[in-house]
């Protein structure tokens, strides 16, 4: 609780603070100011106000949460099948899949993202190889576009989505399956409704750890993204470096974090009330 009080609820209550003040040229008042004996406290909601009424970040927000949505759901159905496979393994080959896995933690984020620009460029690597067999007759239109922004966003968080589905499948008791085999159940029909529901604790958990740094992520909508994918990192960082607006850029950053306090509330929610059945 102190760790928490220190770094999360005090910086909060210090944005907060900045985005119900009133920027003064280059600096920002006081919300509670001391002068003659008198206190006095002034609150300005007009930044949040500007937020509802501005399609621009309304739009924003729906951009960063579709998008952010979309990498969770894609990263789901990609790394079942691997994660399946990997808890499926035997024993002795586990820790070398999950090191594959693990692999490109070892290169630096931005150089991998860099990599995907040399690939889905107009004269990349993958155009220049469909138009030398003939797939293609021009360049297709790769980078700055939302395939590549979904692409990178893939590429960089599936690992998130694997190690939790992995942790939950290698744990499952096999011998429910064999009992549903028994049963008459087809393997699709046991998969379904025997390891499906089983891993779901790692379906929240990854989904969660994919989506919720996806919403504010900025380095790869900023090189791999266009002007039609413009996501709220970037809307932060121009309010607040190239606008110099720092309540507004607190507004921004306040909503955020709220927007994502909602899927982790619901996440807490569900792994109190799985801890609960558990128990009983």
């Amino acid at each position: 609780m102190l760790f928490l009080l220190s770094f999360f609820l005090l910086p909060f209550l210090v944005v907060f603070k900045i985005s119900v003040s009133e920027m003064d040229t280059v600096f920002f008042r006081d919300v509670l100011t001391w002068a003659d004996g008198l206190v006095t406290i002034k609150i300005n909601f007009a930044n949040y106000f500007g937020l509802a009424q501005d399609g621009l970040y309304l739009g924003t927000y729906i951009r960063s949460l579709g998008y952010a949505a979309l990498t969770a759901l894609i990263c789901l159905l990609i790394a079942y099948p691997f994660a399946y496979c990997i808890a499926r393994s035997p024993a002795d080959k586990r820790p070398a899949l999950l090191m594959m896995v693990m692999l490109p933690f070892w290169t630096s984020f931005l150089l991998r993202i860099y990599a995907w620009k040399i690939l889905l460029a107009d004269s990349g690597v993958f155009n220049q190889l469909l138009l030398v067999l003939g797939v293609i007759a021009e360049p297709i239109k790769m980078m700055n576009t939302p395939f590549s922004l979904v692409l990178g966003m893939v590429y960089c968080y599936i690992p998130f989505m694997i190690l939790p589905l992995y942790a939950t499948l290698v744990k499952m008791d096999l011998s429910l399956l064999e009992a549903a085999l028994d049963l008459g159940a087809t393997p699709a029909q046991a998969f379904w409704r025997i390891t499906v529901p089983l891993s779901k604790s790692g379906i929240i958990a990854g989904s969660m750890l994919v989506f919720i740094p996806c919403v504010g992520e900025f380095v790869i909508p900023e090189l791999l993204g266009g002007p039609q994918t413009l996501m709220i990192g970037r809307v932060l960082w121009d309010e607040f470096f190239g606008n110099n607006d720092w309540p507004m850029a607190a507004a921004v950053a306040v909503v955020m974090v709220l927007l994502i306090i909602v899927p982790l509330a619901l996440f807490n929610k569900h792994q109190a009330e799985s801890n609960a059945q558990a128990a009983a």
